[in-house]
């Protein structure tokens, strides 16, 4: 109540009704809204570039370019065509079976459902995804509550999330995630096995989550958590590689002569210093790129170590995907979804989140304006570009010595309802 004194008599006014409204959790139902808004704008940004008529430029013009477009026909999923099993027709520009092969028979799905036209796959694709959008957020908020919005609204998932078929692996990693602080340390090596399938970035997971399970003294579970992961995976695998080795492999060949690509600190490098000696080495660039990663995370780790000597281990996943991006030859622009997540279940506040997604959208911005430009079409400079990536450096940076000042949250509570969870900060009271 509010009360006050009027003519010598206490008036009170009942305001608890509206204090309670506010202090309400937000359901599952609004957060689910939310990301479903967020996508369905997200199709629509891309919808301009769905048919694949592109002669006008219209995918850096108008910002809608999508891997998901050109990729019906390069990977040739246009008929009845079964990745691995079926081999490719010999083109001079196609890249064919370049992914893993979760990913490769998720398209495949698509392009059965969505026919061979690139407007059906494309909304094939997107309708799949946005299934995959919202198990990652259903996820999310059984593990961080209303936090979760951080996912739903965030400017990366509005952009990025048709841009290619990340977010497979982001519901598949999350998923696994629950999984883990319910301590279902099988159901956590399945998910991260089959995301591994999808996308590498999932396996990097068993590191942060093996830590914490030997950190809680409980070595039958990291040795569990991590065979059921390595069993997942080559349980998916195994029957392509061995049915035709040679396009199952195509992957890991492609990724190793893969040179460095535009978004990567590498290539701003390379384009400034031009040291023979690293640029136009792509085996050079691997071996580097991998040692700076582990050199730099070691050094993370070490330090937060020292700061706070019973940190909670799985809350390195959040620095250690940041410095695999820094420090990797690729960092294509979807990539940036995986780290949302782990914002949303970082103990950082909503300043270094907001500043990510202030960099991440202008990294996209320049780098299409300037593919305009290199196309005739007009557009910002390179420099422009740079610019954006080197401040989306220094924000990551930030955010990873935000986090070594912090203390780290605890193994979340998940709920049970999926409206929201207890994250406990390392020395809080329980």
């Amino acid at each position: 109540y509010e009360c006050s004194l009027a003519r010598s008599t206490m008036v009170c006014r009942a305001t608890m009704p509206r204090v309670q409204r506010l202090g309400r959790p937000v359901s599952l139902v609004v957060i689910l809204a939310c990301t479903c808004g967020t996508l369905i704008l997200g199709a629509a940004l891309k919808s301009p570039c769905a048919s694949g008529r592109w002669g006008d430029g219209r995918q850096y013009t108008w910002f809608c370019y999508s891997d998901i477009v050109p990729l019906l026909g390069t990977e040739q999923l246009a008929g009845g065509r079964l990745p691995y099993l079926q081999p490719c027709a010999e083109t001079a520009d196609s890249n064919c079976d370049e992914y893993p092969v979760l990913t490769m028979y998720f398209m495949r799905v698509a392009a059965w459902v969505g026919g061979s036209t690139t407007a059906g796959f494309f909304t094939a694709n997107a309708i799949l995804l946005l299934i995959c959008g919202a198990a990652t957020v259903t996820f999310l908020s059984m593990l961080v509550g209303p936090k979760a919005l951080w996912f739903a609204l965030a400017p990366t998932l509005l952009i990025y999330a048709f841009m290619n078929w990340d977010l497979l692996a982001v519901a598949l990693a999350t998923g696994a995630l629950v999984a883990f602080a319910r301590r279902r340390d099988g159901a956590t090596g399945v998910l991260l096995g089959l995301g591994a399938a999808a996308k590498l970035y999932p396996a990097m997971l068993l590191l942060p989550l093996i830590a914490q399970r030997v950190q809680d003294r409980k070595p039958d579970s990291a040795i569990r958590l991590g065979w059921t992961a390595a069993g997942t995976w080559l349980l998916v695998n195994a029957p392509f590689a061995i049915a035709s080795p040679s396009a199952w492999w195509t992957f890991f060949r492609f990724n190793a002569i893969r040179p460095a690509d535009w978004d990567s600190l590498w290539y701003i490098g390379c384009t400034h210093v031009q040291t023979t000696a690293v640029c136009g080495h792509t085996g050079r660039i691997n071996v580097l790129s991998l040692a700076l990663f582990l050199v730099s995370f070691g050094l993370v780790w070490a330090w937060k170590r020292r700061r706070d000597p019973g940190f909670a281990r799985w809350s390195l996943a959040f620095p250690m995907l940041v410095l695999f991006l820094l420090f990797n030859k690729v960092y294509s622009p979807q990539y940036g979804l995986w780290l949302l997540p782990l914002f949303a279940l970082s103990s950082l506040d909503v300043r270094a989140f907001v500043a990510f997604e202030v960099a991440d959208a202008a990294v996209f911005i320049t780098r299409f304006s300037f593919f305009g430009q290199l196309s005739g079409l007009g557009g910002l400079p390179f420099g422009a570009f740079e610019v954006a990536i080197a401040v989306r450096t220094v924000v990551l940076l930030w955010c990873v010595a935000s986090w070594l000042r912090r203390p780290a949250p605890e193994v979340p509570e998940p709920a049970t309802s999926g409206v929201g969870a207890r994250v406990v900060e390392a020395g809080a009271p329980t």
